[in-house]
């Protein structure tokens, strides 16, 4: 099984970064949220932060666990994939294993094919969107 850790990057007007794997890599034309194998001794958060260095370009301060999902890719390939929400601190984004980038609402996601182990966060980002408009509602704010 891999380990790999996600970043759920989220703006200011509530978007979310999501990213597109070159169409030359495994998984590519598939959108994901970024992030990368974590190394031994690493957190979801520290695996991150470095991924996104290297790969991105951009810092990030990453927390808290989202979600954790694991899928089974076929040929012996499990993917481990915990999701931590983060902030973007600065950079200059750069893209190296993408090739385009989306800052997108919760309710735009459905639009873009997503990597498999990435589904199930967007669901996730999907029923907490859901029970936050709810919320807002029952309190007289929608």
């Amino acid at each position: 099984m891999i380990d790999v850790a996600a970043a759920v990057i989220e703006n200011r007007e509530g978007r979310i970064l999501i990213a597109r794997r070159k169409p030359e890599i495994t998984l590519g034309g598939f959108w994901e949220f970024p992030g990368g194998k974590i190394e031994s001794g690493e957190t979801p958060a520290i695996c991150a932060a470095r991924e996104l260095r290297e790969e991105m370009d951009i810092h990030i301060e990453a927390g808290e666990i989202l979600t954790e999902t694991t899928h089974d890719y076929g040929n012996g390939k499990v993917v481990h994939l915990i999701a931590v929400r983060a902030i973007l601190l600065g950079g200059h984004m750069r893209l190296h294993d993408h090739d385009d980038i989306r800052w997108a609402t919760v309710n735009e996601m459905g639009d873009y094919l997503f990597a498999p182990a990435d589904e199930p966060i967007v669901e996730r980002l999907e029923l907490e969107h859901a029970f936050a408009k709810q919320s807002r509602r029952r309190e007289g704010r929608a």
